[in-house]
């Protein structure tokens, strides 16, 4: 791949889900950026949050403010 041959358009974006939420998308889009079942994130994230005392919460809301949601079309 050359200089030549990049365009930021190709990019892969992580964005908030809109069809596979539960509370604000962010499992879902990160699910979907990854491409793995939603499920599998969520769990992750309630079995880290029970062990670190809540602190994915935390991450998960900064999440909720810094991704943005996807675009519907």
């Amino acid at each position: 791949m050359t200089n030549n041959d990049f365009n930021p358009q190709n990019l892969k974006r992580i964005r908030r889900s809109k069809s596979n939420r539960m509370i604000a998308g962010v499992c879902g889009g990160i699910a979907d950026y990854f491409g793995i079942e939603a499920i599998i994130v969520r769990i992750v994230l309630v079995a880290t949050a029970l062990i670190a005392l809540g602190a994915p919460l935390v991450l998960y809301a900064i999440g909720w403010l810094l991704i943005p949601e996807e675009e519907t079309i």
